[in-house]
């Protein structure tokens, strides 16, 4: 057999489901070249292979196994204290290509990375560049975020101050009045942003990009909210609950349909002015004013803004990272919303991952498409079929989909037709399927036929001699272990395997695996 066919083979066994501890950790040696990284990087993996990865002597294999999105990550934690930085700073950064949903790291971890004194002996990286990896990873949850004010360490506290306004009164009085002045002097300087006068005074030196935000966040003097409706800068007004109550009802009356369809949902809109709204000549107007009943809370006026709203925007092949809502409506609100005549709040509870299962299944066969394109994408009891839909007639969300646990694993051969090769992978993968389609003209489909499990090992012998089918046989669970240690020895000692391309550009996974 070719030495060409040394890589397929590596990179097959790399991701086989079945393959044992010690077939994987033959991987880690550097003749298998990068298969190791990837692998690490890219696929679940067994405690012994993880423990083997943490001791590794190469900081390369050990920092791939800090971006595997698949290990639980308390057994990442070792890596927070990880001689090299880089090795910290994937480890912060999180998987890479990120996925939409992010899983939070440990709070030690956490405590870990942002507290460090230094970045690794390598001194290619500071403790400041792996925080702001960290910030950016979406990797620090919200119940992290709301804890920092009471922490230990000052330095988390310090953190605490630059989320001002989330914070309770009590946590900024007690933080500008910490026992350490670092603390102090953080809250102090994150507090003008409930001061309308330090607003005015702070806004012109700060960018231009953010400048929205500061008029959609912080309390505003009168002389700003004037400057905002003289200069035609009135959006962020609309959605900023520090509004004056007479500016807002001017937003209610403003010329431009958007401007009043922004204003049209806010909790503090009086019974006239919700009234007046719900009779505007603009439909948009009248649809945002009509969706939310009164009384209403910010919590659910951000809910819904994040599903349907102007200022965020979304649509049925929206691939926006899911993330937790801050802060979070009640559960009775997200039931009415499932059980709303309108589909755009049936949208908002199929967004909501804790909706009750009976709910689940009604919203499962909405007539609404992204009502359950919404529900496949974020519930995680979401029917395997409804996955399945989404899949083959939404690509966007193919990548996502297959993360999920509840992903069906058969049940797909009546797709093994299908004009699309990505469907036709897929079918191709199905354990149920009589006769897997090794000869299909498309790569991924003849992967997926050929790490079929419904093959035999002897059906395998002339796919693993095929450069063709190489990879998909290797991959394949039916191979036995022997087998597998017959090729690595093939490999391994002929010779460095060729360098695969990197982990971000292909994991070496088909479909269904």
């Amino acid at each position: 057999m070719s030495e060409s066919l040394h890589e397929p083979w590596l990179r097959g066994i790399a991701f086989n489901p079945a393959a044992p501890s010690e077939v994987l950790i033959r991987l880690l040696d550097r003749a298998a070249g990068g298969i190791g990284p990837l692998m690490c990087e890219g696929r679940d993996l067994p405690d012994a292979v993880v423990d083997a990865a943490l001791r590794h002597p190469d900081r390369v294999v050990r920092r791939a196994l800090a971006r595997n999105r698949h290990v639980d990550p308390t057994r990442l934690a070792p890596l927070a204290t990880d001689p090299s930085g880089i090795v910290r700073g994937w480890l912060a950064g999180g998987p890479r290509p990120r996925p939409r949903w992010v899983r939070p790291l440990p709070d030690d971890v956490l405590v870990t990375l942002l507290t460090a004194q230094d970045g690794g002996e390598d001194g290619m990286v500071t403790e400041q560049d792996i925080i702001a990896e960290l910030d950016s990873s979406r990797q620090i949850p919200l119940s992290f975020h709301c804890s920092l004010a009471g922490r230990e360490h000052p330095e988390l506290r310090m953190r605490a101050t630059w989320r001002w306004q989330l914070l309770t009164p009590a946590e900024r009085e007690a933080l500008l009045d910490d026992p350490d002045p670092a603390v102090r002097e953080a809250a102090q300087d994150h507090s003008w942003e409930l001061d309308p006068e330090r607003v005015e005074a702070r806004l012109p030196s700060i960018g231009s990009l953010s400048k929205g935000f500061v008029l959609g966040t912080c309390a505003l003097s009168r002389a700003l909210v004037e400057q905002c409706f003289a200069d035609g800068t009135v959006r962020p007004l609309t959605w900023n609950r520090h509004t004056p109550a007479d500016a807002v009802a001017r937003l209610a009356r403003h010329p431009e349909p958007a401007v009043r369809a922004l204003v049209a949902a806010r909790p503090d809109l009086g019974a006239d002015l919700v009234a007046e709204l719900r009779e505007d000549p603009d439909e948009n107007v009248r649809r945002r004013a009509r969706l939310h009943p009164v009384p209403r809370t910010w919590a659910e006026y951000w809910a819904i803004e994040r599903v349907i709203g102007q200022i965020i925007g979304h649509g049925p092949d929206c691939t926006c990272p899911i993330t937790e809502p801050t802060p979070e409506p009640s559960p009775d609100w997200y039931a009415a919303c499932a059980a709303s005549e309108e589909p755009e709040l049936r949208r908002v509870a199929a967004s909501w991952p804790l909706l009750p299962a009976v709910l689940v299944e009604t919203l499962a066969q909405d007539d609404d498409e992204e009502v359950r394109i919404r529900l496949a994408c974020h519930h995680p009891l979401a029917p395997p079929h409804l996955l399945l839909d989404v899949f083959v007639t939404r690509p966007a969300h193919r990548e996502h989909l297959l993360t999920l646990p509840a992903f069906p694993r058969t049940g797909r051969t009546h797709l093994i037709g299908h004009p699309d090769p990505e469907v036709r992978a897929l079918a191709a993968a199905d354990p149920a399927l009589p006769e897997p389609p090794v000869d299909d003209p498309d790569e991924a489909v003849r992967r997926a036929a050929a790490a079929n499990p419904s093959l035999t090992p002897q059906a395998l012998e002339p796919l693993l001699a095929d450069l063709r089918t190489a990879e998909g046989a290797a991959a394949n669970p039916s191979l036995p272990a022997a087998r597998m240690h017959a090729l690595l020895d093939r490999c391994l000692t002929g010779g460095a395997a060729a360098t695969p391309p990197p982990a971000a550009e292909g994991r070496g996974t088909t479909p269904g695996q």
